[in-house]
């Protein structure tokens, strides 16, 4: 059996395990990486380990460091009670600010499961007040995380752009992030005028009810913060402006994004000193952030990204691009990769799949004249578009939340129906989109 085989029997055999089992896939990855690298390659750890990427796991920990503060001083609670508070209580609205808030966050450094936790339960809780349908509202948080999750300096978008850079293939930043935004935006169009949005539009949230924002700003577990430093997260008293600490975070979050950018500076770098001089202000509020920096995040980019060096190494990407080629037409080898990667995503880590199946594309985009950007931006899509399944971190929280109004074996039908679906669904389409009218 050649290397490109074992590589690929191993890679299949580490996602059935980290699906079955609740075990980081990044540890299982560096396993994976060293039996195969060792005892069928003959690599030594040396060169098995060359595979890390020391700018993409920088970037991963500056930039959910920085996130973390902003989520410690109540940044994020600020960001949230000001996009409700900008609706001036049209029901209607409000899940569009979910969608938006939430892009917002994984924008900006969140992961998309943190940014689902967070935004999940306010959702939710809005949902089970204003007769909201739950569906609809879990769902607008899970594809507004996604809507968000390509930015340049999100998660998602430093992973797709890392890979594609180590693939040798031409970089667009803009162009796999809007085609997430636009992709997640159309689905939760199409969700808010399935599931009876339109019926929202005359209702109004109770003047006599001064307290609900913050009832239901606490039950998703947020702080609604006074001013001053130190505040306690179980604190409801609604504050009257932004706090000294916030309007820095904010300009924080501003400046990493122009230096990185508009002046092509590391945005690991970057992102890491923003959130260093923000703890230097206030040390004692921000002593604990660094162990909320998403380390098993890390650890699961860290061996995925190892383990994918061993694919390449083995030339399993050519082995499996050249069948997909050899399919008759590269187009159709472009939709079975989607699918590929919608239907194992929907099981397993949207972010330990992508740096492995987009060095597969290359054979596809070298000679098939398949246009690079727009492809790898259907194959970003369609791995994560899918993240609504109830089997995935983000469905499930959605699941975890559900209002109190509908029983748990309703809602998970609901979710399951929907996944289904989009996973069906969502790989043809994005294709169609993306990838056809580039060929």
């Amino acid at each position: 059996m050649g290397p490109e085989w074992v590589s690929i029997i191993a890679l299949v055999a580490l996602f059935v395990i980290g699906t079955v089992l609740p075990i980081n896939m990044g540890a299982l990855a560096y396993v994976a990486a060293w039996l195969v690298g060792m005892y069928s390659l003959h690599l030594d750890e040396k060169e098995i380990l060359a595979g890390v990427s020391g700018d993409l796991i920088l970037t991963l920990i500056g930039v959910t460091y920085l996130f973390a503060i902003a989520k410690n001083n109540g940044t994020v609670d600020l960001i949230v009670r000001s996009a409700v508070k900008a609706v001036g209580g049209r029901v209607a609205l409000i899940p569009w600010v979910m969608f938006f808030v939430t892009a917002l966050l994984t924008a900006i450094g969140a992961a998309s499961p943190a940014a689902c936790a967070i935004i999940g339960p306010i959702a939710l809780g809005f949902a089970g007040r204003y007769r909201i349908s739950p569906l609809m509202m879990g769902m607008m948080v899970v594809h507004g995380a996604q809507a968000g999750g390509f930015s340049p300096i999100s998660i998602y978008g430093t992973i797709t752009n890392s890979v594609m850079e180590g693939a040798g293939l031409p970089s667009s930043e803009v162009a796999v992030f809007l085609s997430s935004l636009i992709v997640n935006f159309v689905l939760a169009v199409v969700l808010f005028v399935v599931l009876g949005g339109r019926s929202l539009m005359d209702r109004r949230l109770d003047p006599d009810a001064p307290d609900t924002l913050a009832d239901d700003l606490h039950r998703g577990g947020a702080a609604i913060p006074q001013r001053g430093y130190g505040t306690s997260t179980a604190t409801t008293t609604q504050s009257t402006g932004v706090r000294h600490d916030q309007l820095l975070t904010l300009v924080a979050f501003v400046a990493v994004a122009v230096i990185a950018l508009a002046f092509d500076k590391n945005i690991g770098f970057v992102a890491i000193t923003a959130a260093v001089i923000l703890n230097m202000l206030a040390p004692n509020e921000h002593k604990d952030a660094v162990k909320q920096i998403a380390w098993p995040t890390v650890l699961l980019v860290a061996g995925v990204s190892t383990y994918a060096t061993i694919l390449t190494t083995a030339k399993a990407p050519e082995f499996v691009g050249d069948w997909a080629a050899g399919l008759g037409a590269a187009v159709v080898g472009a939709l079975i990769l989607c699918y590929v990667g919608g239907v194992v995503s929907a099981f397993a880590s949207s972010t330990a799949l992508l740096p492995v199946i987009i060095p597969i594309a290359v054979p596809l985009i070298g000679d098939g004249g398949i246009n690079a950007a727009l492809f790898v931006a259907a194959l970003a899509v369609s791995s994560t578009i899918v993240d609504v399944s109830p089997f995935s971190t983000n469905g499930a929280l959605m699941l975890a939340n559900k209002p109190d109004s509908i029983e748990e074996p309703v809602y998970y039908k609901q979710i399951l129906t929907y996944s289904v679906l989009v996973t069906l669904i969502g790989p043809l389409l994005v294709w169609a989109a993306l990838v056809l009218p580039g060929w």
